[in-house]
């Protein structure tokens, strides 16, 4: 299956399209909503030839307003970046602010919904399509995206909704609808909150909850023969692990995710560095064909351009910056000022992009792995590249897809779930019910492989980034102003660090 995977994610921007069985329920559904969902996915993902190779116009308007942000608020995300890291470590936390996570487990909790399969296969696809060239572009535009996250979470924050019991709910939905009624604008306000909420409910039970567990199980089958053809068990296992964690809120979301999201950067970061330390004569070679590779490729599809578009793909793919997942989880937040969590959020395409996808890029590199029209992208590429210097890789790789899915599966109910109680009201009743049909497309996403369902799933993700973007570009204004306002008040001492 994982094979199939790759070779479509060869040829489309997300690598989510799932191959089915030949006959059987698969072929059948497939089959049946095929004509419907294909074409909303062809136009979510419309791509135009540039220079030789495809570029999808979502990941323009994605790049084009991490440039636009990054221009209007001044680098913020160069010249905040030393404070974010001082707001993460809690020194201006206050217990008593309202909110019901730290800036650490909010930061930990949105890097869970995209640190996954796409920073292992994904940049495979990248590298061999795009040379090593890819990777300069990637960090760019890992580096842009940081602005976009500055962004929403700022606003996400902003225009949440606190409830006397302490809990919130905020995100894309909540900012759109309430910033944009404030500028006269509440209709298109409104429409643009229920489109947005639609794709993600979509979006987290296919890319963030049945593609996670179909292929984590995949991973777990190839390495224990116990559960091939067991999907519905392994589902099973893994539907009482996410509900027993996701009935508990984001608190409980939260307490986990400040777990596993370091444990999988010191098992997957921790073995590149081992490997590049093992090659460490190669690095210099390395950065070399990466900078080369960036303006002058010879080898690769669209030459410099090509190498550009494979780059952000990759990076707009990974991080989601502008998407609006992102600002669910930091509205959050505990906070006196929603600038804060701006400054936070602004480190996960850092951390998502410009270190774990390079770090693989890295890896395939120097190990000599990439090799033009070879055939071996995606997984199999980074796969190689790890067991060329790491026997039992494979072990390690499934032991990481497991976790990155069920990071993932966690942070991306509680997006879905918000979206769900905006749609249809608060209440625990309510709550309860997504929670449990979530649980029940774990177990389908184990048992069955349903293509299509997949890529409407995640077309409904990418979809999210078209209605975000819009109410981003109208309230930019008002992040600007809240910016000014935090930086008086620490000018003025009226914020300071507690410890």
């Amino acid at each position: 299956m994982l094979k199939n995977l790759l070779r479509a994610g060869a040829c489309l921007p997300f690598t989510t399209t799932l191959a089915y069985a030949e006959g059987g329920i698969d072929q059948a559904i497939s089959d049946a909503i095929a004509p419907i969902v294909n074409p909303i996915v062809s136009t979510v993902f419309y791509s135009v030839p540039i220079f030789g190779t495809n570029f999808p116009l979502i990941v323009g308007w994605l790049v084009v307003a991490a440039v636009v942000f990054t221009v209007y608020f001044g680098f913020i995300q160069f010249r905040g970046f030393k404070h974010s890291i001082e707001l993460v470590r809690g020194d201006y936390l206050d217990p008593n602010d309202a909110g019901e996570v730290t800036p650490f487990q909010a930061l930990a909790t949105a890097l869970s919904g995209t640190v996954g399969l796409g920073n292992i296969a994904g940049v495979g696809v990248a590298v061999y399509l795009g040379g090593p060239g890819a990777t300069f572009w990637m960090i760019l535009a890992g580096l842009l995206g940081m602005a976009s996250k500055f962004t929403e979470c700022t606003l996400g924050v902003r225009y949440r909704n606190e409830y006397a019991d302490g809990t919130v709910s905020g995100g894309p939905m909540y900012y759109l609808s309430k910033g944009l009624s404030e500028d006269g604008k509440a209709a298109l306000g409104k429409f643009l909150a229920i489109f947005f909420s639609i794709c993600c409910i979509g979006g987290a039970l296919g890319g963030g909850n049945m593609f996670q567990a179909n292929q984590s199980f995949a991973q777990i089958s190839s390495i224990i023969p116990f559960f091939e053809g067991k999907g519905w068990l392994f589902g099973l296992i893994m539907a009482a692990i996410v509900g027993v964690v996701i009935i508990g809120g984001i608190k409980s979301i939260a307490r986990v995710t400040e777990k596993v999201v370091p444990g999988m950067a010191v098992l997957y970061v921790g073995s590149a560095l081992i490997i590049l330390v093992m090659n460490f004569g190669a690095i210099p070679d390395a950065i070399s064909a990466i900078f080369t590779g960036a303006f002058s490729p010879t080898a690769v599809a669209g030459g410099a351009i090509g190498a550009l578009i494979q780059g952000f793909k990759r990076a707009a793919f990974s991080n989601e910056a502008g998407i609006g997942s992102a600002s669910i989880a930091h509205s959050a937040v505990q906070t006196k000022h929603p600038i804060t969590e701006g400054y936070v959020a602004l480190l996960e395409p850092f951390i998502d992009t410009v270190v774990i996808c390079t770090m693989t890029s890295l890896v395939i590199i120097v190990t000599g792995s990439w090799v033009p029209d070879s055939g071996v992208t995606g997984i199999a590429l980074t796969s190689k590249a790890f067991e060329s210097s790491f026997s039992g890789f494979g072990y390690i790789l499934a032991i990481a897809a497991v976790l990155f899915a069920f990071s993932t599966m966690i942070s991306w109910s509680y997006y879905g779930l918000k979206a769900w109680t905006y749609m249809f009201g608060e209440g625990e009743a309510k709550e309860i019910a997504f929670k449990l049909i979530f649980c029940v497309f774990v177990v389908i996403g184990s048992s069955l492989s349903l293509g299509p369902v997949i890529d409407f799933s995640d077309a409904m993700i990418f979809a999210m980034g078209i209605a975000n973007i819009i109410g981003l570009y109208l309230l930019m204004p008002k992040v600007k102003a809240l910016l000014k306002d935090y930086h008086d008040k620490l000018a003025s001492g009226e914020i300071k660090k507690i410890k």
